[in-house]
């Protein structure tokens, strides 16, 4: 990981580089932990399509500067906006980065060596590779402020065991790089990721751009299917829960660090 000082407002939150061949897209916004607000989703996604459309592109690595890859949702710029009219944008938002990296005609492979939370779980079961340092540290903590992990379970459930997403959907609990792969969340838990990922790179750039993308289509076909036929009712019923008195206590009890009402 690169290390990093708080992004300047006139810099960008998402940096897009080519190193041999790859696209790397770094998050880079530490000031809110590289949450999903509405400019680095903007960026993000810019950048998936920019790599898309490079034919000299072969894959993409998706990283972070900072201690945390994604913290989720903005909880902030949702706090501060008209919850019901920003919940439809939020939700849109989330559809649009995880299909795009799920159809995307080319690898897209995780380089995480932190925290990962929420809406930052779905973009890791989204990548058709994810490797993780030690110090990665993952949870769903969305039942603890009112919600459920809606649109980010289209992505989560096809990876993780069915046991251990009934743990981790409600529990909230936070888990390790090795829990993780364990579970299929992640593919490796190792100590040095930027040899992992350099050994990947290497590996992936062994198959033709046309063989990578029908190798691609073939694993994430079901997945696809499930995802287009459920997006749009889970989304519906995240933007509902937005507004909510219990969603309401939720996020002024995180700003608050405090227990919510419920758990007290």
């Amino acid at each position: 990981m690169v290390a990093t000082e708080p992004n300047p407002e006139s810099g960008p939150y998402v940096r897009y580089e080519v190193e041999g061949g790859f696209a790397v897209l770094t998050l880079d916004s530490p000031h809110n932990r590289n949450a999903l607000s509405s400019r680095l989703v903007t960026e993000l996604l810019a950048g998936l399509e920019r790599a898309n459309e490079d034919e000299t592109v072969r894959g993409v690595v998706l990283t972070h500067t900072g201690n945390t890859f994604c913290a989720g949702a903005d909880l902030k710029e949702a706090l501060d906006a008209d919850p019901a009219a920003a919940a439809d944008i939020r939700t849109g938002w989330m559809i649009q980065v995880l299909r795009r990296i799920i159809a995307s005609p080319k690898p897209v492979l995780a380089r995480i060596d932190g925290n990962v939370r929420a809406g930052g779980m779905g973009i890791v079961g989204a990548c058709d590779i994810v490797v993780a340092g030690p110090s990665s540290s993952f949870a769903l903590t969305e039942a603890r402020l009112g919600l459920a992990p809606f649109m980010i379970s289209l992505t989560l459930l096809p990876r993780m065991t069915s046991r251990s997403a009934a743990r981790y959907f409600q529990t909230g609990e936070t888990f390790d790089a090795a829990e993780a792969a364990r579970i299929g969340l992640i593919t490796v838990a190792v100590e040095d990721t930027a040899a992992a990922t350099a050994r990947f790179r290497d590996e992936l750039r062994r198959g033709s751009p046309q063989g990578l993308a029908e190798s691609k289509r073939l694993v994430n076909a079901d997945l696809l299917t499930a995802f287009d036929r459920g997006a749009d009712e889970l989304a519906k019923r995240s933007a509902s829960f937005f507004g909510t008195p219990e969603v309401i206590e939720g996020m002024t009890a995180f700003f608050q660090r405090r227990l919510p009402s419920w758990a007290e």
